[in-house]
């Protein structure tokens, strides 16, 4: 049987991806190709890691988990269809950060309505939404970002409030409290 027609025959039972990560080895043709579950992690899209996730939840029996994970991707569905357009990582966090900021009104409300009970269950989704956003920003590095917005905008007083926050949302989206970013702006300003 010729190399040719057993490629062929492999195809049936290797994917694409394995069928020329193994004719390249056996050529001895160099190049990286991830085959592996752990080279498909650094590859995957938010969208995917948390339909990953939902899977894991599944198996572990975690209720609590997979309820919030559901509420997800039904939010990351609903847009898609909305728009009409798969949602890039960028999309994805920024229904995520919708959310979260709804998780935190929520605690407020409940809190001030004395329902111990919602805030326990409100907590447990804010702390699953958290674990698919970025590391937040250091204070220190908004405040230059703030300052540096101030000077691109020539923004003063309260009038340039709105161009300061149109420069820093697309810098600071899903790595920093919006409220709190206008609050800072707004003291900027004002001083």
């Amino acid at each position: 049987m010729s190399y040719p027609r057993r490629i062929y025959l492999l195809a049936h039972y290797l994917s694409a991806h394995h069928l020329l990560a193994h004719y390249l080895s056996a050529h001895h043709l160099s190049g990286h190709f991830p085959v592996g579950p752990h080279d498909r992690e650094t590859t995957m899209t938010l969208k995917e890691r948390i339909t990953d996730d939902m899977k894991n939840a599944m198996r572990a029996k975690d209720a609590a988990r997979l309820s919030t994970i559901r509420l997800v991707l039904a939010a990351i569905k609903q847009r898609e269809v909305d728009e009409r357009r798969d949602m890039t990582d960028a999309d994805v966090l920024s229904i995520l950060g919708k959310m979260v900021k709804q998780r935190r009104d929520s605690i407020t409300q409940f809190e001030a309505g004395k329902r111990p009970d919602l805030v326990a269950i409100e907590k447990a989704e804010l702390d699953v939404l958290a674990t698919y956003q970025p590391q937040p920003l250091p204070t220190a590095e908004i405040e230059v970002r703030i300052a540096a917005a101030i000077v691109a905008t020539g923004g003063a007083g309260p009038a340039g409030m709105g161009r300061v926050m149109a420069e820093l949302k697309p810098l600071l989206a899903g790595r920093a409290d919006m409220t709190a970013v206008a609050a800072l702006v707004k003291a900027k300003l004002a001083s």
